[in-house]
């Protein structure tokens, strides 16, 4: 039992680690790959038995990539957050900055601008559609069209879109 405390610590440690990158392509393979590692030495602890040895790897490895992708929909949403309340204080032409540092370093902080295209919605029901930017000193910038609604006196994020292209299934 000592020895799965052990491997579970060094597991757990290796993945908070690789979580603080800041890059995600290696945050995803690298925890696939320390849970996968981990899950091993886990299973080789308890059982010899392969059939649960496989099930055991597999469900640290499943566990640690749901854990990774709950923590990035976090960054994610405090970006969106950041904008929609930038873009909730503007005119229909107007332009902003907005810009978001992320409380837990999975990705890079980010910054950019944002602009109102138009008015949607009613007295009832108040939207924006906006454009905004985000600025890549490597990769230039990359420019998207949102959705921002009024929930009392805060502006959120309303629209499913550009998450695809931009975070992946990850919204």
């Amino acid at each position: 039992m000592h020895k799965l405390v052990c491997v579970t610590t060094l597991l757990l440690t290796a993945m908070s680690a690789g979580m603080l990158t800041g890059c995600s392509s290696l945050m995803n393979e690298g925890t696939t790959a320390v849970a996968g590692m981990g899950g091993a030495a886990i299973a080789g602890a308890v059982t010899e038995n392969a059939a649960i040895a496989t099930g055991i790897g597999l469900g640290v490895q499943a566990g640690a990539k749901a854990a990774l992708q709950a923590s990035q929909r976090k960054v994610h949403a405090e970006t969106q957050h950041q904008i929609a309340q930038v873009a909730g204080n503007l005119d229909v032409g107007a332009v902003a900055t907005w810009e978001v540092a992320h409380t837990v370093p999975l990705e890079p902080d980010e910054k950019g601008r944002v602009t109102v295209t138009r008015l949607l919605g009613n007295a009832y029901l108040a939207c924006k559609e906006i454009i905004f930017s985000v600025d890549d000193a490597n990769k230039g910038n990359g420019f998207y069209i949102a959705a921002v609604c009024r929930d009392g006196s805060v502006w959120k994020w309303a629209s499913a879109e550009p998450a695809t292209e931009r975070w992946g299934s990850l919204q």
